[in-house]
């Protein structure tokens, strides 16, 4: 590691208790230089650069300059910001959700489900509420996949059922009950007003509802603007988000729903 790197670090980079605290650098390394969009409700005018300004401002970013403004319409401008900020980040301190299993290839995930299910796992997929945007089920499921890996229908032990777009939750319910799903898989897209999460909650309800105490399938949500973290608070067993490919979802349900898996996941109970 270079002097110069270094220097973005409060401490030693290698030194095992160093809490590497670190800052943006866009221009230089460690000038806190970062670049940020947003709208404004505003025609776009000097008046309104200035309103940006001091938007920017009262963010942290200091000093900061328009570099780019266009109207949109009458009434509203973009605009994008670049600035320093001073904010530092202490890398000891941030938290993630680790994957606690071990990617499996198709023919190992074929061959747990044969050796401890002696029978095709089922899943049953959909996009729920007015949410439209199949890409993210449809990149999981269909065989054509996503990111080189073919999706679950790919998979000889995986018996999938894809609902497609805007199913309604009760529908949902039914039909994975007529199933005998094993997992329920529901991609959220559409967030405005955190309708991705309203949804969600809904869903876990009506399985709640549905089902008898501990019995209810195992339910997957994912989308783009989900926090990992949130599985619990929304009622779900997982949350994955954007990147997310078909042989982690796949390898997730051999370790959460196969007794035997040798790091195998804790179900929630309640």
């Amino acid at each position: 590691m270079t002097s110069e790197v270094r220097s973005a670090f409060h401490g030693r980079a290698d030194d095992p208790g160093d809490k590497r605290v670190v800052r943006p650098f866009g221009d230089t390394t460690g000038d806190g230089m970062v670049q940020l969009s947003f709208t404004l409700p505003v025609a776009h005018d000097k008046r309104a650069e200035g309103a940006a300004l001091q938007l920017a401002a009262k963010m942290g970013l200091d000093p900061a300059m328009v570099v780019h403004a266009r109207a949109m319409g009458p009434l509203f401008t973009f605009f994008v910001v670049y600035g320093s900020v001073h904010h530092l980040v202490d890398l000891a301190k941030v938290q993630v959700v680790e994957r606690e299993y071990p990617v499996l290839s198709a023919k190992e995930v074929d061959a747990a489900i044969r050796s401890r299910l002696g029978r095709k796992l089922v899943v049953v997929g959909a996009c729920i509420g007015t949410d439209a945007h199949t890409v993210g089920i449809d990149a999981i499921l269909n065989i054509k996949g996503f990111a080189g890996e073919k999706g679950l229908e790919y998979y000889r032990e995986i018996r999938v059922v894809n609902l497609g777009a805007q199913v309604l939750v009760p529908e949902l319910v039914g039909r994975a009950r007529a199933e005998r799903a094993d997992a329920v898989l529901v991609s959220q897209v559409v967030t405005q007003r955190d309708a991705h999460l309203h949804n969600t909650r809904e869903m876990s309800a009506a399985f709640r509802e549905a089902y008898p105490a501990g019995r209810t399938p195992l339910l997957v949500v994912g989308g783009p603007r989900f926090d990992e973290s949130a599985a619990q608070a929304l009622g779900v067993d997982r949350v994955f988000t954007r990147g997310t490919t078909p042989g982690e979802v796949a390898s997730y349900l051999v370790h959460a729903l196969l007794p035997g898996a040798p790091t195998e996941v804790t179900r929630r109970t309640a």
